[in-house]
């Protein structure tokens, strides 16, 4: 019986054959432990040398790492392995034998594994990270279909910039210009004002020259837009919706996030509502807390965020930034048209913000003006304009970065590690 590793808990005292490859191994003089994978999971294959011909052991004593083959065996139920299972092994054909594999289970440095990338994601590590980001996004179209909302795909090529900035890819589309998506959102909108309620998971790209932990240069966003949501709506569905992959990884992801050493219990207060504190009150905490530094209008940098994100064991709104830090789409407060209505989610940990959300302008008069006063091109946002136009309504949106999301899940050090090929500054390859 052909199965996967993920499946041989259906087959316990039963003899089945997997597809696999050699992660790791070690004998003695008569039993040899193959740490075999095959990409539903890892298992251990216990070969001993008096229950098997002596060609088969022959074969487990001198395969290398990385070798692929089938693997046959009885299913045997081990308290003592992660899974619950190990495999004692009755036969094995060698597929093909891997020569000289450049990633050991000795240390290795950042450099060398991000050059050997497509090698490093077979690793216990970057294999629970993807199973966990894989559940993010599974977990992410369960919730959005759940409460109604429809997936729409904007476009990757654009002519014009969403937050105005001059961080963009340039390319020439025939004889235009065009840019790589740093945003889906104003096109979000525009599905929004046909279907309600929308939202895209897609890559975005920032041409920014950053080396932080926390950026990549191509990242993907989930991005959802609602008609008929103001602030405070938008606020809940984004408490809601975090809180929902957060439990949904707990549930699905346990042997993953007990791999990468990941403390769950921090995890599992993580549930709606989540507290808030407007950038006011952040200037005054952060003064209070020795960060004199920092003035009313500048923005936070990661110290910041961190040190009010330490004050709370749930992921916190910073709300009502100064109108001029944010983009130009942004609603102004009623009561202080100084600041807009705006939030950052900054996850716990010192992973930062992961979310950005706002409730959008939605009179066309003010949009316009502030489409001057940023000196953006009235003529490339004339379509944007006509959703002002025609029939406008109050509506809201957000953008989570599933990088950063992926990392405080998993408790990674750096983005760079919860993406399959990430892009760097300096990184292109492969």
């Amino acid at each position: 019986m052909k199965t996967t590793i993920a499946n041989v808990g259906q087959f316990v005292e039963k003899e089945v054959t997997i597809g696999a490859w050699i992660a790791n191994k070690r004998s003695s003089g008569k039993i040899a432990f193959l740490q075999l994978r095959d990409g539903t999971g890892f298992i251990q294959g216990v070969v001993v040398k008096a229950e098997v011909e002596e060609s088969i052991f022959l074969k487990a004593k001198n395969i290398t790492q990385e070798s692929s083959l089938y693997v046959t065996g009885i299913v045997r139920e081990d308290e003592r392995a992660p899974s619950g299972y190990e495999l004692t092994v009755t036969n094995i054909e060698v597929i093909h034998e891997s020569v000289d594999y450049p990633i050991t289970p000795k240390e290795h440095g950042t450099e060398f594994l991000m050059d050997h990338r497509h090698l490093w994601l077979r690793s216990k590590k970057q294999h629970a990270t993807m199973k966990v980001r894989n559940e993010i996004i599974r977990a992410t179209y369960e919730f959005f279909n759940k409460e109604g909302f429809v997936k729409v795909d904007p476009p990757i090529l654009t002519g014009s910039a969403p937050e105005g900035t001059t961080e963009l890819f340039h390319t020439k589309y025939f004889d235009e210009d065009a840019y790589l998506s740093q945003s889906g959102q104003l096109y979000m909108e525009a599905a929004a004002m046909a279907l309600g309620k929308v939202f895209s998971f897609g890559p975005t790209f920032r041409a920014e020259k950053s080396k932080t932990r926390r950026h990549l240069i191509e990242f993907w966003m989930i991005e959802p837009e609602m008609a008929f949501y103001e602030f405070e709506d938008n606020l809940q569905v984004q408490e809601q919706y975090v809180a929902h992959i957060v439990q949904s990884v707990l549930t699905h992801c346990s042997l993953e996030l007990k791999t990468l050493g990941r403390d769950t219990s921090k995890l599992e207060q993580i549930k709606a509502p989540f507290p808030r504190i407007t950038y006011d009150d952040a200037i005054q905490f952060l003064h209070e807390k020795g960060f004199d530094d920092i003035k009313w209008g500048e923005d936070f940098g990661s110290p910041h965020e961190t040190a009010i994100a330490d004050s709370f064991d749930k992921p916190v709104f910073i709300t009502h930034w100064p109108t001029s830090l944010k983009p130009f789409y942004m609603q102004p407060s009623k009561e202080n048209p100084d600041v807009v209505l705006c939030a950052d989610l900054i996850a716990p940990e010192g992973y930062g913000e992961i979310i950005g959300g706002s409730e959008r302008i939605h009179d066309a008069a003010l949009l316009e003006q502030r489409i001057n006063e940023h000196g953006l091109d009235k003529t490339a946002y004339e379509w944007y304009l006509h959703l002002r136009q025609y029939g406008s309504v109050p509506h809201s949106g957000f953008g989570l970065g599933l990088e950063r999301t992926v990392a405080w899940l998993c408790g990674s050090e750096h983005v760079r590690e919860t993406i399959p090929f990430p892009r760097l500054l300096n990184r292109l390859y492969p």
